[in-house]
C-alpha cells in the first residue's frame, strides 16, 4: 500500500518542470494525472472481477510489478508520449493494489472492526502519498523530474520482491474457476443496493474537485511566484498530512461523534479549505490549509468507503473497484476541468464551485448513506442511521 501510494501524487510538483524540459504547456503536461487517472478507472471493474476470481493477493503483486516497470521507463523517456504511454499502463493496472487491499479488509475484519481497520490502512497509504509528493519536490530540485521517477521507481523495486514473499500464505490468494453468470450477478448484487449510486456518485464529484486540482498546485504556486517544485510537493504533501493524522485520530473520534456528524463536519472543512485556497495566501499557510483539507476530505471518504464495503457480501473486489471506478474517473476528469475552467474564469470561481460540490456531496451523504438493519441482507449488528 505504502508503495503504491508514493506514486500517486509524486508527479503533481514536478509538473512545471516536465512542461520545461520537453517544450510543452504546463496544462498538457498536467494531463499526465488523465493518463494516470483515466485508465484506472476503466480498468476497475475488470481487475475487481480478476480478484474475486482468480485472487486478490495474486493480483496485488502483479500489479505493483508493471507499475514499477513503467515508472522506471518515464526515468529514460525522451519524449512526452512516452511518459504518457507509460502513465497509461501504470494506471491501467494500479487499481489491482489499493482497491484490492481493501476489499481483503472487508473480508477480513468484521463489519464493526472495519472503520478503524480502513483508517489503519489509510494512514499506511496517505504516508506514502506525504512523502511521495514531498520527497518528489524535493528530488525534483536537486535531480531534475527523471531522478523522480528513477528513485521512486527503484524503492518500488525492493518492495515488490519483499511483497512477492510477505503476501504467500496471505488470505485473498485464492483462485476460483471464472463463472460469467457469477460475475454478473456481483455486478447485479452491488447495484441492488440504493447506497451505490450515493457511494459511487459523491466520490466521482470528490474526484474532480478535489483531487482534479492537484496537478494545479505547482501552476497556482507558480503564479504567486514560488517556483521551487520542494514547496509544491510540500503544500501537497500537506493534504496527505491531513489524512494521516485523521486515520490515527479515528479510533477515538468514531466512539464520540455519530456517522452524520463525521459526514457534515469533514465536507465542511473541505468547504472552508476551498475557499481559503482561492485567497491566495503564502505557500506556508497554503501547506496548513492542506493539512486541514486532508482532514476533510478524509473524515468525508471514510464514511463513504464504509459503506462501499457493505453493499455485498459475496463480490466485495467489484464493489470495491467500482468505487474505485468512480473517483478515479471524477480524478480523470478533473485536471480537463481546472485546466478549461482557470483560462475562461479565472482561478478563485472554480475553487468557490468545488466548496459549493463538496458541501453538496456532504448533505447528500448524511441523508441518504444509512447501514442496513440485520436481517435485510446487511451485516448483523447494524442499525438504521448507525
Amino acid at each position: 500500500m505504502f508503495a503504491s501510494t508514493l506514486f500517486t501524487r509524486a508527479v503533481d510538483p514536478i509538473i512545471p518542470k516536465i512542461a520545461a524540459d520537453l517544450f510543452i504547456d504546463v496544462k498538457t503536461a498536467a494531463l499526465l494525472s488523465t493518463a494516470f487517472t483515466f485508465p484506472y478507472a476503466l480498468a476497475q471493474p475488470v481487475l475487481g472481477i480478476i480478484g474475486d476470481f482468480f485472487g486478490k493477493t495474486r493480483l496485488m503483486n502483479i500489479s505493483l510489478a508493471i507499475v514499477v516497470t513503467s515508472t522506471l521507463v518515464c526515468a529514460f523517456a525522451s519524449d512526452f508520449s512516452v511518459l504518457v504511454a507509460m502513465r497509461v499502463l501504470a494506471g491501467l493496472v494500479a487499481g489491482g493494489i489499493f482497491p484490492v487491499g481493501m476489499a481483503i479488509v472487508g473480508d477480513l475484519v468484521p463489519v464493526h472492526e472495519r472503520q478503524v481497520a480502513i483508517g489503519r490502512l489509510l494512514a499506511v497509504a496517505l504516508t506514502g502519498n506525504v512523502i511521495g509528493a514531498t520527497v518528489s519536490g524535493a528530488i525534483g530540485d536537486l535531480l531534475g523530474w527523471r531522478g523522480v521517477f528513477f528513485i521512486m521507481g527503484s524503492f518500488g523495486l525492493i518492495i515488490t520482491v519483499l511483497a512477492f514473499f510477505a503476501f504467500r500464505g496471505l488470505g485473498g490468494g485464492q483462485s476460483k474457476p471464472f463463472n460469467l453468470a457469477a460475475a454478473a450477478g456481483g455486478f447485479r448484487s452491488v447495484f441492488a443496493d440504493p447506497r451505490a449510486k450515493i457511494c459511487f456518485g459523491s466520490v466521482f464529484f470528490e474526484g474532480t474537485v478535489i483531487h482534479g486540482l492537484f496537478p494545479y498546485v505547482a501552476l497556482l504556486l507558480l503564479a504567486g511566484g514560488q517556483t521551487h517544485s520542494s514547496v509544491a510537493g510540500l503544500v501537497i504533501g500537506g493534504f496527505g498530512l491531513g489524512g494521516v493524522l485523521y486515520a490515527l485520530a479515528v479510533p477515538f473520534v468514531v466512539v464520540r461523534l455519530t456517522e452524520r456528524k463525521l459526514i457534515l463536519s469533514g465536507a465542511t472543512c473541505a468547504a472552508i479549505a476551498f475557499v481559503l485556497i482561492a485567497l491566495d495566501l503564502p505557500w506556508y499557510v497554503q501547506a496548513g490549509i492542506f493539512v486541514v483539507f486532508g482532514i476533510g476530505f478524509y473524515m468525508l471518504h471514510t464514511c463513504i468507503q464504509l459503506h462501499a464495503t457493505e453493499l455485498t457480501q459475496t463480490a466485495r473486489g467489484t464493489a470495491l473497484s467500482l468505487h474505485s471506478c468512480a473517483f478515479f474517473s471524477g480524478q480523470a476528469l478533473g485536471p480537463i476541468y481546472y485546466g478549461f475552467a482557470f483560462s475562461h474564469v479565472g482561478m478563485n470561481k472554480p475553487l468557490l464551485l468545488g466548496a459549493a460540490v463538496i458541501l453538496g456531496v456532504g448533505l447528500v451523504c448524511a441523508r441518504y448513506l444509512r447501514h442496513r438493519r440485520p436481517g435485510l441482507g446487511g451485516d448483523p449488528g447494524l442499525a438504521d442511521g448507525a
